[in-house]
């Protein structure tokens, strides 16, 4: 059986310890990109990547402030709405929005009348 199997010695292997790291660094990189390929369809957000779209985003922090993010193009502004910006302000009423139990709002426009 020794003739045909012949086995380096251990002192003669050269393995660099190293060497799988590499391989590790790769398959995570693999599985990042799945997962955000797996994100972006599952919640709908291909508009993201779309540089014709205009995307609006509004992210309410757990106090209650919020910020309103638009990217127009490559332009992207974001603005800190406070109690203080929502309290005060003249304006027309426009109608009324309703939020339904499953989360979507309707918006119901206000008829003007000629009396």
């Amino acid at each position: 059986m020794s003739k045909f199997l012949k086995l380096p010695m251990p002192e003669e292997i050269e393995e660099d310890p190293l060497a799988g790291i590499a391989n590790l660094f790769d398959v995570s990189v693999v599985f990042i990109v799945g997962l955000m390929i797996s994100l972006f369809s599952v919640y709908r957000m291909g508009g993201l990547l779309n540089p014709e779209t205009e995307v609006t985003m509004v992210l309410t922090s757990p106090n209650g402030d919020q910020e309103i993010i638009t990217r127009k193009g490559t332009e992207i502004e974001a603005y800190r709405v406070t109690a203080d910006a929502v309290s005060g302000g003249d304006g027309v009423r426009l109608g009324i929005a309703y939020r339904l139990p499953d989360g979507q709002v309707i918006y119901v426009p206000e008829v003007e009348t000629d009396n």
